[in-house]
């Protein structure tokens, strides 16, 4: 399944929200979910079949859209946005009880290790990408 303006597939993970999730205020802390974000990427990558030590993440940004409670059914999914040479940009969303929660962009660049320096995406796994 595709999203608009994505040739390759949309992911769906649901999630587990934990108690130390949560904060004073009863809902889940601003800081956690860009871990929930990261298992929906982990989640993408290995679905489509892509090693998970290629990317490093470079840029992740949140948008809040409603608080999430301990006990809430929540879900991400995760699809491909855009492929460039060296990065590709993903779009997440978060679901509580089937409303947006937290909207999310990132940026994972394909990445050598052994010179710290990004590198272009091998074609075998650009074509994985594009499904």
């Amino acid at each position: 399944m595709s999203g608009p303006g994505t040739s390759g597939p949309v992911t769906s993970l649901d999630l587990q929200i934990r108690f130390g999730d949560t904060d004073a205020l009863g809902h889940v802390n601003n800081a956690v979910y860009a871990s929930y974000a990261e298992l929906g990427r982990i989640d993408y990558i290995a679905r489509v079949g892509l090693p998970a030590t290629g990317f490093i993440l470079a840029r992740l940004a949140m948008d809040f859209r409603r608080q999430v409670k301990l006990g809430e059914r929540c879900r991400i999914t995760t699809e491909l946005a855009r492929v460039g040479n060296t990065s590709m940009t993903m779009r997440q969303v978060m679901y509580a009880e089937e409303e947006v929660a937290c909207e999310y962009e990132a940026v994972v660049v394909w990445f050598d290790y052994t010179t710290n320096r990004p590198v272009p995406i091998p074609a075998e796994y650009r074509n994985l990408m594009e499904g």
